[in-house]
């Protein structure tokens, strides 16, 4: 059976990490895996929303595979490291907005998993934070990066110095999290988001994510000339037209992401 599973339905891609008997830990097969379904959901131009999310009720992903690490040389950990913090990069490199359907507990490499998404809707019996510190090593793909720029700098340094595990409620106050709802409805809470982003026009919910996720690591001023590029793409597009034609005719615009 694959490690993940992938299908696009109505324009929304479902990535699940497939291995609920170790907690959808990521070993690097799993990995190696979730590279390649990532790179192909970058180039499909029909995928508008991507939802990922973990087999099974207890955990979205308790990060690395633990049992596999223990067998490893350390070239071989090194080149584990390299390719989860890769493919967390490729996840938040998505030109899709991205929502982490937190199915259950997300702890070290999982939770950096939720931090590389746009979004993440968790369930209410799921534990969240970044335990890297109590195995003597650090958060090596992304946390320490991800986190402070979400939360503020003093507060993630508690949670990583710490091995910190939140409530999902906790997470919500802290705005790690959007939205916290039963575990039967993680999915389609997720979906629900997911359509409600659909109804816009596609391309102009592309360029505002890349707006926002560039001049967020940016001065004010440059952030400023990132979103006009942006919005230059947008000004050509016949979804632009169908909404000003939409709005003199009084109907719900059809965008087809052109």
């Amino acid at each position: 059976m694959s490690v993940v599973l992938f299908e696009v339905k109505n324009h929304i891609a479902y990535v699940t990490v497939n291995r609920p008997e170790v907690l959808n830990c990521f070993n690097y097969e799993t990995l190696s895996s979730l590279q390649e379904t990532v790179d192909e959901i970058a180039k499909n131009n029909d995928v508008r929303v991507v939802i990922f999310t973990g087999a099974g009720s207890k955990a979205f992903s308790a990060g690395a595979d633990l049992k596999e690490r223990k067998t490893l040389n350390d070239e071989q950990v090194r080149r584990n490291v390299k390719a989860i913090r890769d493919v967390f990069n490729s996840i938040a490199e998505l030109p899709q907005p991205t929502i982490a359907a937190v199915n259950g507990h997300a702890l070290g490499g999982g939770f950096e998993w939720l931090l590389a998404c746009d979004f993440a809707i968790a369930a209410e019996h799921a534990k969240l934070g970044l335990t890297e510190t109590s195995w003597a090593i650090i958060p090596g793909a992304g946390g320490t990066q991800r986190l402070p720029r979400l939360i503020g700098e003093m507060k993630a340094k508690e949670m990583i110095f710490t091995a910190k595990k939140l409530t999902a409620e906790e997470a919500l106050a802290e705005g790690i999290v959007l939205k916290v709802v039963p575990a039967e409805e993680v999915i389609s809470a997720s979906e629900e988001l997911a359509k409600a982003i659909m109804k816009n026009g596609p391309i102009a919910v592309r360029q505002a994510k890349y707006a926002i996720t560039k001049g967020m690591n940016t001065d004010l001023a440059t952030g400023l000339k990132i979103e006009t590029e942006a919005y230059e793409v947008v000004i050509p597009t016949k979804d632009r037209i169908e909404a000003l034609q939409a709005f003199n005719e009084k109907r719900e615009p059809k965008f087809l992401g052109e």
